[in-house]
């Protein structure tokens, strides 16, 4: 059986995450991997993610909250883990980018692209600042960005834009520490991953993933090879990250060794070791868990010849996952001996085979802002609402196919119309209607009919195409089709009225009811990668033990059997509380920050 490998982009580790961030990547993914973990069993799956510590936003947040740079990561990762938790994201592994497990790697990866010489010195024009007396890193430079006329670009991407900077590229540059315009040019040495050597292996793995990728994600990778791939810097002049080790490293095929000298006291560039952390979390994960196998088994050919790798990301990471972490690996596979590929090793790494790219979700038309306070995030959502509602919500409004816009008005409309009125009712009605008129079993009178035929050839339908929409991560049509197996329960129960029926044929209304127990299961099952707690809760309702919850892998006729006459069940608290008006314009006056955005 295929193993599917997932991997979601790293939240950096400076503050709680919105709910934009959340839907970008973290839940897709995880959603994803409970409908795998279904479908195939949990040992077939393995969902890795970790904080992003590297960089400079981890000094400058530390420098504000008076913390050390490892205390303050330290600390923010456990909130981080936690809000996760608290969001029900059932990562196998959520590591850190700052373990040592990721410091040896990095440090490896990069002395066999030095060596193969895929890496290279270069002196580089960098920014210093006067009134800091230090260079400043990428992102401790912020200015006009020449693309797009943003003025607070960073020095290494324009947010507004998605362009990758250099400090050089910004106009009117100014230090992020200071605000100070006291800064001049001075020559810093560096190494450089030599992309532009693999333009040609990339465009044309890029370009046999089209049927497979998003047109999001190719689209953006492609609009980066037809621009001309640049080489990029991979160490800066910092003082918290993995630490530069050239001196442990042999020479280079022409036989020169790097300046120890020159590169002493340099970290490799965040965007260099952040990805290389999927490897390293899976590496932690596996000495915490022995009895899986080892990592290596999901990372490098042969062992990992049955894995499907398959990332989650939002439109901003797509040009590292697309280009620089595959040139990091293609230069640790390959070599160019006399001009030609030839392999490097005879156990490469795996690259990733699906990316799944979304565009941005907005707060109501504006963006969200932790400066201003703008928007929900993490902490603040789960403190007013239980986290089914926010999963439910996002994933049936993914920002798939353009960005989208949170707005409190139809998030309220979703979950009364959706979670309560739809599912929640249809619940409740069937297991207080069955115990106060059967008791406290399903009842066993009875023979399924035309009805209950004509449901489960509906099913049938909706199940297959839900399935493959799931397969296929396209998670709004997905939501729609759970939905619309919800509506199929509802419209059989109103036209077989089990209520009405018992009235006038107790063993009618016997089938109708034992019919609706089923489905309730299925429902549960189905949903429960979309809200796993509410699918935990119906399931315990209908006495039902871990490990009833695998995906319909035959007919759905076959579901329709497992719950039999003389089953207990009990019935549970209302499942879904209607958010009020009130609350709704409390809500918008709380989240609306401080102005600006």
């Amino acid at each position: 059986m295929t193993r599917i490998l997932i991997t979601s982009a790293l939240p950096y580790i400076n503050g709680v995450k919105h709910l934009g961030n959340l839907v970008g990547s973290m839940l897709p993914a995880d959603v994803y991997a409970r409908f795998q973990r279904q479908r195939r069993g949990a040992q077939n799956v393995l969902f890795i993610c970790a904080t992003d510590e590297h960089g400079t936003p981890a000094e400058l947040a530390a420098l504000d909250e008076g913390l050390d740079v490892a205390a303050y990561c330290a600390k923010w990762h456990a909130i981080q883990a936690e809000l996760c938790r608290g969001f029900l994201l059932s990562f196998d592994y959520f590591g850190r980018s700052s373990s040592a497990q990721n410091h040896r790697l990095t440090q490896g990866f990069a002395q066999t692209l030095w060596e193969a010489g895929f890496i290279e010195e270069r002196v580089t024009r960098q920014v210093f600042s006067r009134a800091e007396n230090r260079f400043l890193p990428d992102r401790y430079v912020v200015g006009t960005c020449p693309h797009c006329g943003y003025e607070r670009a960073r020095g290494d991407q324009c947010e507004n834009c998605t362009r990758v900077l250099d400090p050089v590229d910004l106009i009117a540059p100014r230090s992020a520490l200071s605000g100070s315009a006291e800064i001049e040019i001075r020559d810093s040495k560096h190494l450089f991953l030599r992309q532009s050597l693999f333009e040609g292996k990339l465009r044309a793995w890029i370009e046999g993933k089209q049927a497979e990728w998003p047109h999001l994600v190719t689209s953006i990778a492609l609009k980066w090879l037809d621009e001309g791939l640049q080489d990029r810097g991979i160490t800066r002049d910092l003082s918290w990250g993995v630490p530069v080790n050239a001196e442990a490293w042999g020479p280079n095929p022409d036989g020169v060794r790097p300046d120890v000298t020159g590169l002493k006291g340099k970290v490799f560039y965040v965007w260099f070791d952040a990805p290389i952390a999927y490897i390293g979390a899976s590496s932690e994960w596996a000495d915490a868990n022995p009895a899986r196998g080892g990592w290596e088994r999901w990372w490098r050919l042969p062992e990992a010849g049955d894995v499907t790798y398959v990332e989650f990301m939002g439109k901003d990471n797509v040009p590292f996952h697309t280009v620089g972490f595959p040139c990091t690996l293609l230069g640790l596979n390959e070599r160019r001996v006399d001009g030609t590929w030839q392999p490097a090793t005879n156990r490469p790494w795996k690259l990733v085979d699906k990316l799944k790219g979304f565009n941005w979700l907005n707060y109501d038309a504006g963006k969200f802002s932790t400066s201003q306070k703008r928007g929900i995030f993490m902490d603040t959502a789960l403190e007013i609402l239980p986290a089914d509602l926010w999963r439910w919500y996002l994933m049936a409004n993914a920002p798939e196919s353009a960005d989208s816009s949170f707005t409190w008005d139809h998030f309220a409309a979703s979950v009364n119309k959706d979670l309560a009125d739809v599912l929640g009712n249809f619940i409740n009605r069937v297991l207080k209607f069955t115990q106060s008129r059967f008791g406290a079993a399903i009842p066993e009178e009875g023979r399924p009919g035309p009805a209950e035929e004509d449901l489960i050839l509906r099913l049938e339908r909706h199940v297959g195409i839900y399935t493959a929409l799931m397969e296929d991560m396209q998670f709004r049509k997905a939501a729609a089709e759970l939905r619309a197996i919800w509506v199929a329960g509802n419209e059989y129960a109103a036209s077989r009225a089990p209520w009405t029926l018992i009235k006038t044929d107790r063993a009618e209304a016997a089938v109708a009811v034992r019919t609706a127990f089923n489905l309730i299961r299925l429902m549960a099952v189905l949903s429960k990668p979309f809200i796993p707690d509410t699918a935990a809760r119906i399931l315990k309702a209908l006495h039902l033990p871990e490990g009833e919850d695998r995906w319909p892998v035959g007919h759905v006729r076959e579901e329709f059997s497992r719950l039999a006459g003389g089953h207990a069940f009990s019935v549970p608290d209302v499942l879904f509380q209607k958010i009020e008006d009130a609350q709704v314009v409390a809500w918008k006056e709380q989240f609306a920050g401080t102005g600006g955005g």
